[in-house]
């Protein structure tokens, strides 16, 4: 029982019946006491929700406990799967790495073995290429020979040609003819021969007039214009007077007494008069050859008569007289006089060249024995 239940509670009894009814009495006041069951059901309510609170509070726990274990549990399971993917991947990869040093292994025995090999065809492609050497060497000696006395007879006979004929345009064609030729042969100890035959053909090209067709055309238009110049009069009177000899008076009155006349009926002024042309003609082709030869005084000499020959023969006083002496002295200017090319130097430079090269053959010649009987175990040995 609770406290606030006390035994002296009860209510009291009613007055007795024998006090008197002329005084009223007075009305005790009624205090009232609070119920035991509300306060008891109060408890027990908070008591209940407390429970229900720790209950709800202690599932909720037990459910959020529940949801992660069940994350738990399922990542442990993707882990799980993953862990056994990797197991896998590793034991793949491992497979995989030994298959390569497998394969490393054998490349590495084939690279040794093709090593082995390409050492083998080095000294064969060495061997080879010596042995096709020696035999170009003999199939080729054959035509560089050719190819020399090709070279030789070009240069011989430019030589010849500009001594007896001073041609030096023929020359040059020769020695170009020659630079040509030997360009073919395939030994290079005849290259520097090359450089002395364009020397000598540079020395043959600066000795040449460079207006030669401008002089031999003038030379032609010249002796056609002999035709028509006028010759000097017979009877015109002397410009100087001289003193007459005792013979020569004699000869000019003998002169009056006797008469000499050509046999053929010609007028001597008219056979004169051709025969003056056809020298000057003549002497006209003479310097066309020796311009055409390179003679420069044999080229002046036949220009100096042709000169003579207009001067004593031809009327001096004519204007084309003198425009053909004009012409005339410019031709003398057309070839100077040169010093001569020497030439011989590219012909002894080649005959020496191949009395040294002939010497070749006999010392190579038993130079390859060592080396072939050297290379012999070479090529056969394996590494």
């Amino acid at each position: 029982m609770p406290e606030s239940i006390r035994p002296d509670s009860t209510p009291a009894d009613p007055k007795p019946a024998d006090q008197s009814p002329t005084r009223p009495a007075r009305p005790t006041p009624v205090k009232h006491e609070p119920s035991p069951r509300g306060g008891t059901l109060a408890l027990a309510l908070l008591l209940a929700l407390i429970a229900l609170g720790a209950s709800g509070y202690v599932g909720w726990r037990q459910w959020e406990q529940a949801q992660v274990s069940t994350v738990d549990s399922s990542n442990l399971a993707s882990l799980q799967q993953r862990v056994g993917a990797l197991e896998t991947t590793l034991s793949g990869v491992s497979g995989e790495r030994t298959s390569l040093n497998q394969r490393l292994s054998d490349a590495d025995q084939v690279n040794r073995s093709l090593r082995e090999e390409l050492l083998g065809q080095a000294d064969r492609t060495r061997n080879l290429e010596d042995a096709v050497a020696k035999l170009a060497e003999k199939s080729l000696s054959g035509q560089d020979g050719m190819l020399l006395d090709e070279t030789e007879s070009l240069l011989r006979m430019a030589s010849e040609r500009y001594t007896l004929f001073h041609d030096a345009q023929g020359a040059a064609a020769a020695y170009t003819l020659a630079d040509q030729t030997l360009a073919g042969v395939n030994d290079g100890t005849f290259s520097s021969l090359r450089q002395s035959i364009a020397a000598e053909r540079d020395a043959l090209a600066k000795s040449q007039p460079a207006s030669q067709a401008s002089s031999l055309q003038e030379l032609t238009e010249l002796r056609s214009d002999l035709a028509t110049l006028p010759l000097k009069a017979l009877d015109s009177p002397s410009t100087t007077v001289q003193t007459q000899t005792v013979w020569q008076r004699i000869k000019q009155a003998l002169a009056s007494v006797v008469s000499v006349q050509r046999s053929n009926g010609a007028p001597l002024a008219v056979a004169d008069a051709r025969f003056a042309r056809e020298l000057a003609s003549l002497d006209l082709a003479q310097a066309q050859s020796a311009l055409l030869a390179y003679d420069a005084n044999a080229y002046a000499a036949a220009l100096q008569r042709v000169d003579v020959a207009l001067s004593t023969q031809f009327d001096s006083n004519n204007p084309d007289v003198q425009q053909a002496r004009v012409t005339l002295k410019q031709l003398g200017a057309a070839l100077p006089p040169s010093p001569p090319v020497h030439l011989g130097a590219a012909l002894s430079e080649l005959r020496n060249l191949r009395t040294v090269h002939a010497l070749k053959p006999e010392s190579a010649g038993a130079a390859p024995t060592p080396s072939s009987s050297s290379a012999a175990p070479a090529n056969g040995a394996k590494p």
